[in-house]
């Protein structure tokens, strides 16, 4: 048991990485093969929408079971519960002949990474207290990485492979080697630890919810992304292997900015994260609108600034959600919460983007939409201060409780 929790911190910040790097590539790997995909299996765009929705959904519901994880098993045995489905997942869709097959693949491989997301910070929060802006950064960076692999080699191992499922498969690879590093290197969990509110109680904080809604709105616009800016392209007559490559290379500037932005933060020594987060917000804007109003001008350079901006946005939002408590129960908790109705609301704009293709006959209006989202959460984001953070997150009563305690005090 202790030698568990003393791993060396090279062992751990590697651990973090590489499960870090297994949650998005059997995502980011389905858009380049989409076409391959559909006329194998038959599912249409809005079927192929399932595979992306369907983990989404996933990541959403199980987070608002992560404190019960917590409780009952661990955050150490759920996370390597959660490598073992990654790996049946990705290990099944080689055998995978029908749609319903690769949606149920789909719903595994979503169910494995919801219980690693809703675990991980918590653990990152716990075992490195002081540095939790830069592990946090480096588990975001690694995670979108994972995104950039998914893409650039699932069309690569397709070739290779001569089908599709073989650029599929290949991702249990990775999952089992994290798998034996988790096994080695992650803590146990201290005793008694406890998240220090029921979910119902967690539920009536208004900040719940709007840290909620900033990250589901902005990872809608990852989801969306992530399902249909390969087969935009591909309709601009580019191959799966190009248009792959503009996937992966969006992800790579995810990772790049989920890295380095948490860290440039962190210079300032401010705990206000919020003008860090309008210019991730912005740069989302800018590509959004390149992609509606002219997506041939310059590709590369618009897959650049949405990477920028959703992968900073993405690293910092959980920082942020991670600062308003101290204690890594209760932060790792809210965490997960917050990814809990955040992922809820990102799995539904791919199949609102696939609708308004298939009515407006173009994608242009999806990309709007995801620029409105922007807007809405830039000003959502005034209200989340550094000094809000202690009287938001204090229970309603506490609340009355201290209002009425002033009252007195005047009076």
């Amino acid at each position: 048991m202790h030698l568990a929790r003393r791993a060396p911190a090279p062992l751990l910040l590697a651990a973090v990485a590489l499960i870090a790097l297994n949650l998005r590539p059997f995502i980011t790997g389905i858009g380049p093969l989409a076409a391959d995909i559909g006329r194998h299996t038959g599912l249409d765009l809005q079927g192929m929408a399932l595979l992306t929705l369907v983990p989404m959904l996933l990541m959403g519901v199980v987070a608002f079971a992560g404190p019960a994880l917590q409780a009952r098993f661990g955050a150490r045995r759920s996370v390597i519960g959660a490598l073992v489905l990654l790996a049946a997942g990705s290990s099944l869709r080689l055998f995978a002949t029908g749609g319903g097959q690769l949606v149920g693949t789909a719903a595994l491989l979503g169910l494995g990474a919801a219980v690693v997301q809703a675990m991980l910070p918590g653990v990152i929060k716990r075992q490195f207290p002081r540095h939790v802006g830069l592990v946090m950064g480096l588990y975001s960076a690694m995670l979108m990485a994972g995104g950039a692999l998914g893409a650039q080699v699932a069309p690569l191992m397709a070739a290779f492979g001569g089908e599709w499922r073989a650029g599929l498969a290949w991702m249990a690879l990775p999952a089992v080697l994290a798998l034996a590093l988790a096994a080695c290197s992650l803590p146990r969990d201290p005793a008694g630890g406890r998240n220090g509110l029921a979910l119902g109680a967690w539920l009536r904080l208004p900040r719940v919810w709007l840290l909620m809604a900033c990250f589901g709105l902005v990872n809608g616009g990852y989801s969306t992304v992530v399902a249909w800016l390969a087969p935009f392209y591909r309709e601009h007559g580019w191959s799966a292997a190009a248009s792959g490559s503009l996937l992966a290379l969006l992800a790579v500037s995810q990772a790049a900015s989920a890295l380095l932005l948490p860290a440039l933060a962190r210079v300032n020594h401010s705990h206000d994260r919020r003008p860090w987060l309008w210019l991730t917000l912005a740069m989302q804007a800018a590509g959004f609108g390149a992609l509606a109003f002219r997506p041939d001008a310059a590709p590369f350079a618009w897959a650049v600034l949405l990477g920028a901006g959703l992968g900073g946005c993405f690293a910092l939002s959980l920082i942020v959600a991670l600062d308003h408590l101290p204690d890594p129960a209760r932060a790792g908790a809210l965490s997960a919460l917050m990814q809990g109705g955040g992922f809820l609301i990102a799995a539904l704009p791919p199949l609102i983007v696939a609708t308004l293709r298939e009515a407006l006959g173009g994608f242009a209006a999806g990309w709007l939409l995801h620029l409105g989202c922007v807007a809405v959460v830039a000003l959502l984001y005034w209200r989340v201060g550094p000094a809000s953070y202690a009287g938001a997150m204090r229970p309603a009563a506490q609340r009355r409780h201290c209002s009425t305690e002033s009252a007195n005090e005047q009076a």
